[in-house]
């Protein structure tokens, strides 16, 4: 049978046992300590009052003249035991020079040799002591009685040792008493105080929480996903190293202690972090990324805080516009292929109808018009994925009844891009130029959508796209290429992406993205990309 060791007691409970031990030793020593201070202060106190007495008798006068008389002890053993009782010392005796007595509250001691020293009183001092004579150990004072210059007597009080001791002793008990309520209150103290560490530590031993505290950075540093904690007051509490990337933070800058709004993120993300209310799988575009941001509040009664969790699809937003633009080929290559067959029953048609000549003229016209059109396309843009998307455009932005042309000054030729300025990136930034431009002149007279793609000084890359639309408010020009801003109406999958992710594309090759009013109407949205000049070099006649 397996016996179940004990379980190590919680960091509260071992908080809680040493500092009870460490009180109650506190309040011990303090105790011994002032009781061994008032056992000595009692017995100074006492040698004082024995002196005092003993001064006093020596110096009454019905003691000198009790002394002169032939039986001193007939008038002073009545007034010493007086004194005894009026003073609270427990002896008063009266002796002649030798020490014989003349007063004891013993009456059979009187006429015995004084138990204690009296050298120091026959030369005129007044002295004490503690010594153990027949009443046992006593603190006593031994002063000379003088009738005028000489010493006629002794005089001799004392407070037994016993008596102090009680005296003490009644103050030990009153210090006790408040020791043990200065203890009891200690403990109730520590006791509220580690039961409210316990709740705050869930009952945890030191080892459990150094376990998890080791357990916590592991996986705090191990998780590619950013996270974020900030306080009651939005400051940066703890940052994970994939934050640190995601947020543009740099390994070496303290960022702990300090407000979001001091991080220099963009004003949407740093509104979505300040917000009381929980975010839920947010798109926010940094610098260079696109991030999905889920704040999650910490409550315990009152706000605390919030944890934020930051996860990167920038990848994912890309391969998305991809997807886009794959089925917007592939849109357009169904429409082609649903035109390609009705042409093709018309052909048919004409040569069952025995007009061959007809036929051909009509087949051979749709050729050249399908040429024409890929020969102008490439031509004018000879990089294949610019050319191949503007060719799947075309036909896409025929089906919705807007004519995609290719300005005559295009010129791109294959090769020029370098490998810095990646396909997927002007995949984006003119896909979706194209896309707004397209949606823009939908609807009105004579839709049209012009392209320019072409190299300037030479060592720029030009991509312009004009529409004939209603155009953009002069007061918008900047705020269009904010995140969620847009003109259209929300579809299932939101609005307002695709002139930030252009963008966010163009800042990141070092370019600039500018809108302005085309003159016949419209807009014109221009994106400027630099080029490195080696790049341009190797393909003379690269500028358009």
């Amino acid at each position: 049978m397996r016996i179940p060791l004990p379980r190590p007691r919680s960091l509260a409970g071992q908080l809680f046992a040493m500092q009870a031990v460490l009180i109650a030793v506190v309040v011990a020593g303090y105790a011994l300590f002032t009781y061994a201070g008032d056992r000595s202060q009692a017995e100074e106190a006492a040698g004082r009052q024995a002196t005092a007495v003993a001064r006093s008798v020596a110096d009454s006068p019905s003691v000198r003249e009790a002394v002169r008389t032939s039986d001193p002890s007939a008038r002073l053993q009545p007034y010493a035991l007086a004194v005894v009782r009026d003073t609270d010392v427990d002896f008063v005796t009266i002796m002649d020079t030798r020490g014989i007595r003349w007063t004891h509250p013993n009456p059979a001691e009187i006429g015995l040799v004084f138990q204690g020293h009296t050298a120091p009183a026959l030369q005129g001092r007044t002295f004490t002591e503690t010594y153990t004579g027949t009443l046992g150990p006593s603190v006593r004072a031994v002063t000379p009685i003088r009738d005028g210059d000489r010493i006629v007597g002794l005089v001799s009080a004392g407070i037994r040792v016993e008596e102090i001791s009680q005296r003490a002793r009644g103050q030990l008990t009153a210090l006790l008493s408040v020791a043990a309520g200065a203890l009891g209150l200690g403990a109730i103290g520590t006791y509220v105080i580690n039961a409210r560490l316990r709740r705050h530590t869930h009952g945890m031993n030191a080892a459990e929480l150094s376990h998890m505290h080791d357990y916590h950075q592991a996986a705090l540093h191990a998780v590619r996903e950013g996270l974020l904690m900030l306080d009651g007051q939005y400051r940066v509490a703890l940052i994970n190293d994939g934050g640190r990337e995601l947020l543009g933070v740099g390994q070496e800058e303290d960022v702990v202690g300090r407000s979001v709004a001091e991080l220099g993120l963009p004003a949407p993300l740093t509104g979505a972090l300040l917000a009381s209310e929980p975010r839920v799988d947010e798109v926010h575009l940094t610098a260079d990324r696109v991030l999905v941001v889920n704040t999650s509040p910490v409550t315990g009664g009152q706000r605390r805080g919030s944890v934020v969790t930051l996860r990167d699809v920038t990848e994912l937003q890309s391969l998305m516009g991809e997807l886009d633009s794959e089925r917007g080929f592939t849109q357009a290559l169904r429409s082609q292929a649903h035109e390609a067959a009705n042409r093709l029953h018309t052909v048919v048609s004409l040569i069952e109808l025995g007009r061959a000549e007809e036929a051909v003229d009509f087949a051979t016209a749709e050729l050249e018009l399908a040429q024409a059109l890929t020969d102008q396309v490439v031509a004018a843009v000879s990089e294949p994925v610019l050319a191949a998307l503007l060719l799947g455009k075309t036909a896409q932005a025929n089906e919705r009844g807007v004519e995609l042309v290719v300005s005559d000054d295009s010129r791109l030729d294959d090769g020029l891009l370098p490998d810095s300025l990646p396909a997927r990136d002007l995949v984006t930034i003119l896909g979706n130029l194209v896309d707004n431009a397209v949606d823009a002149a939908q609807g009105g007279v004579r839709p049209r959508v012009t392209v320019t793609a072409l190299t300037e000084d030479p060592c720029e890359l030009v991509l312009r796209v004009s529409d004939t639309g209603p155009g953009v408010d002069p007061d918008h020009t900047e705020a269009v290429f904010r995140r969620g801003f847009t003109t259209k109406p929300s579809g299932p999958g939101g609005r307002g992406l695709g002139l930030a992710l252009v963008q966010q594309a163009v800042a990141r090759h070092g370019g600039h993205l500018s809108v302005a009013s085309a003159d016949g109407g419209g807009a014109v949205f221009e994106a400027r990309l630099p080029l490195r000049q080696a790049a341009v070099a190797e393909v003379p006649g690269g500028a358009g």
